[in-house]
This record gives C-alpha cells, structure tokens and sequence, in this order.
C-alpha cells in the first residue's frame, strides 16, 4: 500500500498540501512600449529583480508615458498596476494631481541628476536631455541655435513629435518656452516652414530621419551613443544650442491602490541600484542615476549640454496647455 498513498499523494492538488507549494507574489508595472520591448531595458530588469525578490513581475504597456498615465486616471483606484515607470517630469504635475500615488519610500539624495531630487512621490531613474540628432556626413554645419535653425533655407527639414501624444513633442514644446518666453510664438512661426512633419510618437520620427527623409529629428543627447555602441557607426551627434538644453528626467511611482506596497518598494530600490541602473544605459539609451564604472564612453564622447534650462513644476502645470495650443496654431 506504500507506493499507491505515495502515488495519491503526488496527484492531490497543490492546495491539498499546504506549504508544499505557494503562489508567488505578483508586482505588476505599467510602463511605455519600447521599456518593456526585448530590446528595452524590461526584460533584464525583470530577470535581475525576480531572482531577487521571490515574484513575478509583469509589464503591461502603452505606446508612451502619457499614455500610460490616462491609463491609470481612467482605472483610478480599481487599476491593476503597483507601480508606474516612464512618466516624467513635464506630466509630474498631472500625476500628482491625481491622487493615486503614494511615497515612494527609497532614498534619492546620493542619485547624480541635473538638478538635486528631493520630491517623494516620484522617483528618478534616469535622464537625457532633448536635442537635435544629425548625421555629421549630412550635415557638417549643424545650426548652433533655435534661431539659426530659423534662418536656414526652408528646405532644410526637421521632425518633431506630437506634443499631446509624446513625451519628447511635450519637452521640445517646454523647451522653447522656458528658453525663449514671451518670444516663443516667434520661435514656433519661424520653425513651421522646416518641419517637415509632427509624428504621433518618438519612433515613427526617428525612422523618417533615418531614411533620410529629413536634415534632424527631435530625440535626445544621448541618441549618438546608441548608433555608436549598437552601429559602430559614430557618425551621428546632437546640435548644442546656444539657448540652452532642457533635460528629461524619467520618473517611476507607485500606486496608492496597490496591495504590493512593501514588493513595489523593493523593485523602485532595484530600479536605481547600481545593478539594475547597469542595465538602463545601453537597453533605453538614457544616462544612468548612479556612477557606472562600466559605462561605455559612447555616452561621453560628445559632452553634456553646457547650459541647462530648468522650469518648475508649477510653472508647467499653469502654462503647458496655453504652450502647446501656441506651437499647434503656428503649425497649422
């Protein structure tokens, strides 16, 4: 009789057996497409954090990071997501203004950002800073300037992203407003004759720069280091301006209705420690939050901006509709 008990044994459910068996944990973590895409930095981060933690971790995604957010504020309190990834600091306020988040709860004094990070509910993991991206074969004298750019020929053509839909289009709309002020529908009316075209998102403008279909694109100063690591092809750089480069600072949180507070502390940790910081420079092509030893010179070969713009907070939040309606008009 001892083989068939030991043979029923095997067969009862796992619930029949308590402590044989336990479901993981799950954290789950809205994010933007290309973070959690086989190439994006998801993958590895997940692996890193689930040998870690004892859990599953699941991405559900969204074409951006403002998409992602209108997820989240049309599920309110009954949303599925413990944590947030990819906002950043141009929709902080509408994030904050929700309500739905909650303190983060790691410590961000050491993290090396453009500016010293001292908000709790929003936590930094990592930067760029928007930017014209060229290819120096194409164009060996770049504009130096918003208003070079201005007075070059207008078939000299650039790409831009949707404001309402795309991060990037969202900065590059702050951008020219914290440099020029007041002056900023100017800038708008003289860029209209060389944009060639205003794309949805990031990836659709890049691509038609690629093909060669415009002279720049609207991306970010770290964009050279992605064609030199992955390409070898070191031909590409960013055009500094003289007004100035306003950065990006890319922003995780975490849910308020999360019932995985204490797991979704644990993976924001993971997320700017050094081994999960390891993984961001080379998979979502932005500077890391912490010193890297191994981080690839590809991303110092062109310095950072000299001058660095900073808008707070507030001001965005007053402001940012009445700035994208001025640039959406001068395009019209």
């Amino acid at each position: 009789m001892v083989k068939p008990m030991l043979f029923a044994l095997a067969v009862l459910p796992a619930l029949a057996l308590p402590g044989l068996a336990q479901e993981k944990p799950e954290l789950t973590v809205y994010t933007y497409d290309s973070f959690a895409a086989e190439w994006g930095p998801g993958p590895a981060l997940r692996t890193g954090f689930e040998a870690q933690c004892g859990c599953t971790l699941s991405f559900v995604t969204a074409d951006d990071a403002i998409s992602t957010l209108r997820r989240v504020q049309l599920e309110g309190t009954t949303t599925t997501a413990d944590v947030i990834v990819g906002l950043d600091t141009a929709v902080a306020h509408e994030a904050r203004e929700s309500g739905l988040f909650v303190d983060h709860g790691v410590p961000a004094e050491a993290l090396v950002l453009p500016e010293p990070w001292t908000d709790p509910l929003f936590l930094p993991f990592d930067y760029g800073y928007f930017a014209y991206v060229y290819n120096t074969t194409r164009t060996p004298n770049p504009p130096k300037s918003f208003e070079e750019l201005i007075a070059l020929p207008d078939d000299f053509k650039v790409v831009i992203q949707d404001p309402r839909a795309s991060t990037p289009g969202l900065g590059h709309v702050i951008w020219i407003a914290t440099a020029y002020g007041e002056r900023a529908p100017e800038i708008w009316a003289g860029l209209a004759p060389h944009i060639l075209t205003m794309t949805r998102g990031w990836s659709e403008a890049y691509g038609l720069f690629l093909d060669g279909e415009a002279d720049m694109v609207l991306s970010y100063t770290t964009s050279p280091a992605y064609h030199a690591v992955s390409e070898g092809d070191d031909s590409y750089a960013y055009a500094e301006f003289a007004e100035g480069h306003l950065p990006q600072i890319e922003l995780a949180g975490t849910l308020a209705s999360s019932d995985q507070q204490d797991l979704a502390r644990q993976f924001l940790a993971y997320l700017v420690s050094t081994e999960g910081q390891a993984v961001i420079p080379e998979t979502n092509w932005m500077y890391p939050v912490v010193p890297l030893a191994a981080l690839d010179p590809a991303f110092t070969a062109q310095p950072q901006p000299a001058k660095v713009l900073s808008v707070e907070e507030a001001e965005i939040a007053a402001n940012s509709r009445a700035w994208i309606d001025t640039a959406l008009e001068a395009l019209r």
